[in-house]
Formats: structure tokens, C-alpha cells, sequence
């Protein structure tokens, strides 16, 4: 199997082609929002002296990589990772699970609705708990959020849009906290808003 010079993930080459495939397995917005995210990672990680902006852009294509199994909840975070371990990306492994979970009082809460098994509920929390996020990690959740299969939003547009789909809960507040203290972290690496990096977000947002 190819790898590109960055261990653990495929080729930009390669991570197309599985993107691809995916989306002929279950097609919807999900292709789109993954392309989003991969860019704005990209554009952000090239502001970002530690990063390297090619392996954010493969992260994010393959974020969301587990939804080629079919339409379900987060259990995509666990089908991602084991999609990903069977093909050598340990990384793309890594970010399949580190996107829908966050550290709160001690504890991973995993983000939506939990439609996996106990056990894979309990592998992914221990993992989550064993591990700290790494930048790679922060950023692809940011872009997460700030991406809408429509292209680049303000994060509070994409929170609610989230949220009238999924409902809240206890967590929603401290989820939302974790977001903005992701976007804090970046503007301060990179010295402005990262908003003036992304294309589009005034016309995406408000539909002008």
C-alpha cells in the first residue's frame, strides 16, 4: 500500500479516490461538508507554523471517512477509525474518533446521538480519555464547525443547524465553549480572525 511522506495516512491522491468511493456507497452532503473542511483546514495550516498543510487538507477529506458505511449517528466516528486501521492510516484513525468526543470535567462526552454498541461506546471513550488533542485534532474539529455542505459559516450558524438537528443537552453549553476555545487558540497562532481566511462566509451565512 502507497503512503505519502506523512506515516499513517494515504497519499492527497489516494485520499480522493477514497472519498470518492464513499460517496458512491452512501451519497449525500456529508462529500461536500468533508471537502469544506479539508480546505479550511488547509488555508488555516498554512498560517500555522507547526502544521502541514497538506496532511490537515487529507484529514479532513477523510474526517467523516466512517459515513461510507450508510446513514447513521456517531457510530460513523467508530466505523471511520476501523476503516482506517484495516488500511494502515493510523491518523485518519486518530481524527475519525477525536471529532465527535471532548473532554469535560474529567469525563468524554461524545457529541450527538450515540448509536453504536455499548462496547464500542466504551472503546472510544477510553481512547478519547488516553489521549490529548494534538493541533491536527483541534483544527479539524474547528473546521468541523465551520463547515455546511454549502461551503464556509460562522460557527454559531453551523451550532444551531446542529443543534435543531440533533436537539441539546447537559453538554451542548460546554460543546459550544469547546468550540469558540478552539477558534480562540488558532486566531492567537495565527495573529487574526480565522475568518479572513475563508472564502464566502458572509454570503454563506446570511444567503446574500
Amino acid at each position: 500500500m502507497k503512503y505519502c511522506y506523512k506515516q499513517g495516512v494515504p497519499t492527497l491522491e489516494e485520499a480522493m479516490v477514497i472519498l470518492k468511493e464513499a460517496e458512491r456507497l452512501n451519497p449525500g452532503g456529508w462529500v461536500k461538508h468533508s471537502m469544506y473542511v479539508a480546505e479550511g483546514a488547509k488555508l488555516i495550516a498554512e498560517q500555522t507554523d507547526n502544521l502541514d498543510p497538506e496532511l490537515a487538507y487529507i484529514l479532513g477529506l477523510l474526517h467523516d471517512i466512517g459515513r461510507r458505511e450508510g446513514i447513521y449517528g456517531m457510530r460513523h466516528g467508530v466505523d471511520g477509525y476501523n476503516y482506517a486501521i484495516r488500511n494502515g492510516y493510523d491518523l485518519v484513525a486518530r481524527t475519525c474518533l477525536s471529532h465527535i468526543g471532548f473532554k469535560y470535567n474529567n469525563e468524554v462526552v461524545i457529541v450527538g446521538k450515540w448509536d453504536g454498541t455499548d462496547e464500542e461506546h466504551s472503546f472510544v471513550t477510553e481512547y478519547l480519555l488516553g489521549t490529548d488533542d494534538t493541533d491536527y485534532d483541534k483544527l479539524i474539529k474547528l473546521c468541523d464547525y465551520l463547515s455546511l455542505p454549502s461551503g464556509f459559516v460562522l460557527i454559531e450558524k453551523r451550532l444551531v443547524d446542529i443543534a435543531l438537528r440533533g436537539g441539546i443537552n447537559e453538554y451542548t453549553i460546554p460543546r459550544w465553549k469547546s468550540t469558540f476555545e478552539n477558534k480562540q487558540y488558532f486566531e492567537e497562532k495565527i495573529g487574526k480572525s480565522i475568518y479572513s481566511l475563508l472564502p464566502n462566509v458572509r454570503e454563506n451565512t446570511f444567503n446574500i
